[in-house]
C-alpha cells in the first residue's frame, strides 16, 4: 500500500479514485464540514482516517449519511477537538464512552476511538487508502474495515439490516469476506447478517 498521508490535498485533474461527486449532492451540504474537519486534523498533525458513511461513499456506495465521521486514536483525541475546535467548531458532551461529537453549525462530526470496544490504533489507520472525496484526498478506511466495524455494532437494540444491505452490495467487491467474519465471529448479529447476505447472492460461499 505504500505511505499514507493524513494530508488532505486537491486532487488533480483526472484523478481516478474516489469520489468528486458535486456537493449538492451529499445530505445536508456535509461535503464542506467533511473538507473543513479533515484540513483542520491535518494542519494539527492528528492521525485520522474518514470512517462510516461518507467512507463507504467514497468507495463507490451511495449516499446514506447525515454525519461525518473520522477514526482517531484515543490519545490523539484532546488534539482533535482542539484542532476543530480552532477551526470555529463546538465539542458537546456525548453520552457514548467510545466516541465524542462535534457540531459545526448544525451538523455533526463523530470522533470514533474505541468502535464496538476495539481501539483505533496505528494499524488501522495505516490500512487507511488515500482517495479524493470531493476533490480532496484524505485518508479513508478500506471496505473490509467498514463492514467489520458496522457488523460488530449490531446488537439487539441496533439491528436494522436493510440499512446496510446496499452498502455491502455497493462493496462486495471489495471486501474479504473470509477476514470480516473471522473478525466478527463472536456476534451473532454478524454472523446473521453475513448469512443473510449469502442466501440473497451478495457473497459466495456459506458463512464459517
Amino acid at each position: 500500500m505504500g505511505d499514507v498521508h493524513t494530508e488532505p490535498r486537491a486532487a488533480p485533474d483526472g484523478v481516478t479514485g474516489g469520489v468528486n461527486a458535486p456537493e449538492a449532492g451529499t445530505p445536508d451540504g456535509l461535503l464542506p464540514t467533511l473538507k473543513r474537519a479533515a484540513a483542520a486534523l491535518r494542519s494539527a498533525g492528528v492521525g485520522f482516517a474518514l470512517a462510516g458513511g461518507f467512507a463507504a461513499y467514497a468507495h463507490g456506495a451511495a449516499v446514506s449519511t447525515h454525519d461525518v465521521d473520522f477514526a482517531v486514536g484515543e490519545r490523539d483525541l484532546d488534539a482533535a477537538l482542539a484542532a476543530l475546535r480552532a477551526a470555529g467548531m463546538r465539542h458537546v458532551d456525548s453520552p457514548e464512552n467510545w466516541l465524542e461529537k462535534v457540531y459545526d453549525g448544525d451538523r455533526l462530526i463523530d470522533l470514533i476511538h474505541t468502535p464496538s470496544g476495539r481501539p483505533v490504533d496505528a494499524d488501522l489507520l495505516g490500512r487507511a487508502e488515500e482517495m479524493a472525496v470531493g476533490a480532496v484526498f484524505m485518508p479513508v478506511l478500506p471496505a473490509t474495515d467498514l463492514v467489520v466495524m458496522r457488523l460488530l455494532a449490531f446488537s439487539e437494540t441496533a439491528c436494522d439490516f436493510g440499512r446496510f444491505l446496499h452498502v455491502s452490495r455497493a462493496l462486495r467487491e471489495q471486501v474479504d469476506w473470509p477476514y470480516v467474519a473471522a473478525e466478527t465471529a463472536a456476534s451473532p448479529y454478524a454472523h446473521a447478517f453475513l448469512t443473510l447476505l449469502a442466501g440473497l447472492g451478495v457473497i459466495e460461499g456459506s458463512v464459517p
